[in-house]
């Protein structure tokens, strides 16, 4: 203590820098607009095997049978050719390959073009061309015609040229077998026997890539995209340009290299089908994964085709539909505002998960509803700061009610439940099993009407010191005010008293809500010793703010004393990876904020942000703007808040908890600038993976959950508003209602009813 005080009176005495606001050392991101992905499945008991769409009409193809994609349907097209082999578009215009010829579908119908049996088109020197296995045609005016010269096709090859310039060959050169054709630099390229070569005209040539090679015998696709011809090969995807070929491969970012189709996009972007999912390649050259579980029904991709704005990816067991529309992050929050009411997130108050129960879905009383709910009531402060509406203050008053009664219906001051549930509304049975494996412990409320869950954890109570500071800061008023006040006083004084734990009503400390000695410095516990001991400091310096009762600060003063500050440095875990839980990273980040936000001593202040520096250097990779936008308010300093803007567009918009594949993919590298300090190997973006209430779990790769439950889209709204109330997000620069606010709903799903059951009782 002596040196803390001889490092305040230094400061005192010789200030080192003005009284003048500092400049911020971050820009504002702008909210540009961007396109948003917005998924839609449609399941089938046989592969799809080819897929077409134009600004007008998308046709799939199963078992020879074409349907016609309307919405989420698929119906049969009564006036189709029989026994369609293949599906092709070249300028807008649908044409198809079938049993009894070639034929073209316009203004409704399908009509026969030829009788050739096409296996591949392309537009070349401005003419329609098709290619059946052994010869390539124009078509001219009414008819297709060949482009075989008439002496033969010609040979490139020197051996056979003689010194008249004449060639001589045993047999005549064939074309084919070929399989795909494009047109690149006014020149026919084609795929035979699994390897690329080029027809000018007259001659047939495979060696003409001076830099590079393409791998022998694995050429499965070919297409032209600007000044480039790519081509899709079972070990990565060719760039050639002129007479130079580039192999991008895992190494290079492509997430898989075994392709199986390329498909030209509506904004200058190439999609890459491929044996474990769909690619879009940017214009930019960026690479955007799409695996089965919230994107599509199957991992092998058996064709793609882009109408308008929208992909339609062909699978082994269904189609995926990815549409893409303007959006702002103004708009996705209003979108998952939205959302979270209408499809019965919140009940009296609470922000509640959902699930599949019996078919239908209902509410999910957890472990955690208090702090769910606590992100919520942070989110409407954050946007009542921000706005001043006095609707959004009236929904944050109402979840404040929900977290006060989760002290008032223990009747006892500070014990806090961790949810409540009506035996009689609630369609959730209370779960058995709590904390550790122990099993739950559940209490009847003394007017009859309610259960609530005991064996309260650290993470229950230190989301109630950060949402209900950040409300008493920025919402209470009077009697909202005192009650803040008085209920993390409350917390505070009922954690002193049980000697820096909580006790349940047995009298004995719960499973995990423990700050004393005897736990975080023994065996036992020592592992918590970091984060634990940061909430409890944080709990003392909170309670001491808004009452200024000594006991808090004497309090805060034993927790130094015993050198719970030094303890936090290396709070967060990154070894062994059985200790890495992902939910510590969010409770360290609510006790930082809550802490450093009312921290003015120099010194405690200096070891504090040693911590927050070195975990923030850890999670800084994730680019999640919760850890990103904490930092940022607390340092003033760039919490790459560019990258973070960027997370925040790919995040999806569906909120239910879908599967996802990651661990077989080719570009698992931590991305230029990041390094991994945790075993970490790739971050995922959001497209990619399900972001969950409690961040990112670092190590999942893959997860099975297939959609059948909900999380409440509170972390989206509170990241976002947070980011508005600091000035990390500007509002966005456009009046236009399409652009500010949701104009449809994108939920695939209906929701929960309302709740329909007893009535919250007042608090206060």
């Amino acid at each position: 203590m002596f040196v803390r005080a001889l490092i305040i009176s230094i400061i005192l005495i010789f200030p080192l820098f003005s009284s003048s606001q500092p400049t911020p050392n971050w820009t504002p991101q702008k909210d540009e607009v961007y396109l948003q992905e917005i998924s839609t499945q449609i399941p089938t008991d046989d592969p799809v095997t080819d897929i077409i769409a134009n600004q007008e009409v998308a046709f799939a193809l199963m078992k020879d049978v074409l349907y016609q994609i309307k919405g989420k349907n698929l119906t049969p097209v009564s006036n189709a050719p029989a026994g369609i082999q293949k599906l092709f578009q070249e300028e807008n215009t649908i044409m198809a390959a079938a049993r009894d010829g070639f034929f073209e579908y316009k203004n409704g119908r399908w009509n026969k073009k030829d009788n050739h049996d096409i296996v591949a088109t392309c537009i070349h020197a401005r003419q329609l061309h098709a290619a059946t296995s052994d010869e390539i045609y124009k078509w001219d005016q009414e008819k297709f015609i060949t482009t075989k010269p008439t002496e033969g096709y010609l040979s490139n090859s020197i051996t056979n040229l003689m010194e008249d310039g004449t060639q001589v060959y045993l047999n005549p050169i064939k074309l084919g077998p070929v399989s795909k054709i494009a047109s690149y630099s006014e020149t026919i390229y084609m795929i035979r026997r699994g390897k690329l070569a080029l027809f000018d005209g007259k001659s047939i040539d495979e060696d003409f890539i001076d830099w590079g090679h393409i791998p022998d015998g694995e050429v499965n696709d070919i297409i032209t995209l600007g000044n480039r011809l790519y081509i899709g090969t079972n070990r990565g995807l060719g760039e050639l340009r002129g007479a130079a070929l580039t192999m991008i491969k895992g190494e290079d970012g492509l997430p898989v290299e075994a392709t199986t189709c390329l498909a030209r996009g509506f904004d200058q972007d190439l999609w890459i089908g491929t044996e474990r999912g769909a690619v879009r390649m940017t214009k930019e050259g960026k690479f955007h994964y799409f695996g089965p579980g919230m994107w599509l029904p199957d991992m092998k991709v058996n064709a793609i085709a882009t109408g308008g704005q929208k992909a339609y990816i062909a699978t082994e067991q269904g189609i995926g539909i990815i549409e893409y529309e303007p959006f702002t992050l103004a708009k996705k929050a209003d979108w998952f505002a939205k959302h979270i009411e209408e499809a019965g997130f919140l009940r009296m108050g609470f922000a509640q998960y959902l699930y599949i129960k019996d078919g239908k879905w209902i509410r999910e009383i957890t472990d955690n509803d208090g702090s769910h709910t606590a992100s919520y009531l942070a989110y409407l402060c954050y946007q009542y700061a921000v706005t001043k509406d006095q609707k959004v203050k009236e929904k944050a008053i109402e979840a404040f009610k929900a977290m006060i009664w989760l002290n008032t219906i223990t009747e006892h001051e500070g014990f806090i439940a961790r949810s409540i549930l009506s035996p009689t509304a609630d369609e959730d049975n209370p779960a058995e099993i709590g904390s550790g494996g122990l099993p739950a412990k559940w209490y009847k409320s003394s007017d009859g009407k309610w259960y609530w869950k005991g064996d309260t954890s650290s993470d229950e109570v230190i989301s109630h010191f950060y949402a209900i500071s950040i409300f008493y800061d920025l919402v209470a008023e009077g009697k909202e005010k005192e009650v803040a006040r008085d209920h993390l006083t409350k917390m505070a004084t009922y954690i002193l008293d049980c000697d820096w734990t909580m006790h349940d009503l047995d009298g004995k400390p719960t499973r995990w809500a423990r700050w004393n000695p005897e736990y975080l410095l023994r065996p036992y516990g020592y592992m918590d010793r970091g984060v634990n001991g940061l909430e409890a400091l944080a709990f003392m310096k909170a309670a001491y703010e808004v009452s200024g009762d000594q006991k808090y600060a004497d309090g805060y003063e034993q927790l130094l004393e015993w050198g719970y500050h030094h303890n936090t440095i290396r709070q967060k875990n990154t070894f062994p990876p059985t200790d890495i839980a992902a939910w510590d990273d969010d409770l360290a980040f609510q006790s930082y904020y809550t802490l450093l936000k009312y921290e003015k001593d120099p010194y405690l202040r200096s070891t504090y942000l040693r911590s927050l520096e070195r975990t923030w250097a850890i999670k800084r990779g994730d680019r999640h703007p919760w850890y990103n936008f904490a930092y940022g308010a607390l340092t003033d300093q760039d919490g790459d808040f560019g990258a973070t803007t960027d997370f925040m567009r790919e995040w999806t918009l569906d909120t239910r908890e879908h599967s996802f594949y990651n661990s077989h993919r080719n570009d698992l590298f931590m991305d230029p600038g990041y390094q991994s300090f945790d075993g970490t190997v790739k971050v995922f973006s959001p497209r990619e993976i399900f972001i969950g209430l409690d961040g990112r779990h670092p190590l999942r790769m893959d997860y099975n959950a297939r959609g059948r439950r909900a999380e409440p889209p509170v972390e989206f709204l509170r990241d976002y508003w947070m980011g508005r109330y600091y000035g990390f997000i500007e509002a966005p620069d456009t009046q236009d209602p399409a652009l500010l606010k949701a104009q449809k709903n994108y939920a695939d799903f209906p929701g929960a009813e309302p709740f329909n059951g007893p009535q919250r009782p007042e608090v206060y």
